[in-house]
C-alpha cells in the first residue's frame, strides 16, 4: 500500500520530522493539531475556546487537502492540559461535528507543544 504525504498552506507546518497526514489507501492519519495560527505559527489570541476552535480549523483544513472532510473522521483524539475543560471541548466540537460523532478519546496531558492547551488529532475514511 502507497503512503502518500498531504500538506496544505492552510494550516501551521509541521513544528516537527512529521507530515500534517498521510494517506494510506482510503484512510487519512491526521496529526496533532494545535491552535497555531498557519500565517504566524503562533498560538491563537483569546480564550479556551478560540483554541478549540483554531485546532478544529486547521484539523479541517488539512482533512480537505486530502480530499476529505470533518464528517469522514471516524476517530478523534482530544487532548487537554485540564480537563475542566472537557464541557467546553464537547461544545466547540458541535460546532464542527453532528451526529453520528465520530468515535473519541480525551486525555489530560501535562503539556503541549508550544503551550497549547487543546490539540486533536484524527483518522478520516475516504471513499
Amino acid at each position: 500500500m502507497s503512503r502518500d504525504q498531504i500538506h496544505t498552506d492552510r494550516a501551521p507546518a509541521a513544528i516537527g520530522p512529521y507530515s500534517q497526514a498521510m494517506r494510506c489507501g482510503n484512510f487519512v492519519f491526521l496529526s496533532g493539531q494545535i491552535p497555531l495560527d498557519p500565517a504566524t505559527g503562533d498560538i491563537v489570541d483569546g480564550d479556551f475556546a478560540a483554541q478549540v476552535r483554531r485546532a478544529f480549523d486547521n484539523l479541517k483544513a488539512v482533512c480537505e487537502a486530502s480530499g476529505g472532510d470533518l464528517n469522514r473522521i471516524a476517530r478523534l483524539g482530544l487532548y487537554l492540559t485540564d480537563l475542566s475543560n472537557f464541557a467546553e471541548v464537547n461544545a466547540v466540537m458541535t460546532e464542527y461535528f453532528s451526529a453520528p460523532y465520530p468515535a473519541r478519546s480525551t486525555i489530560e496531558v501535562t503539556g503541549l507543544p508550544k503551550g497549547a492547551q487543546f490539540e486533536v488529532d484524527a483518522v478520516l475514511v475516504l471513499e
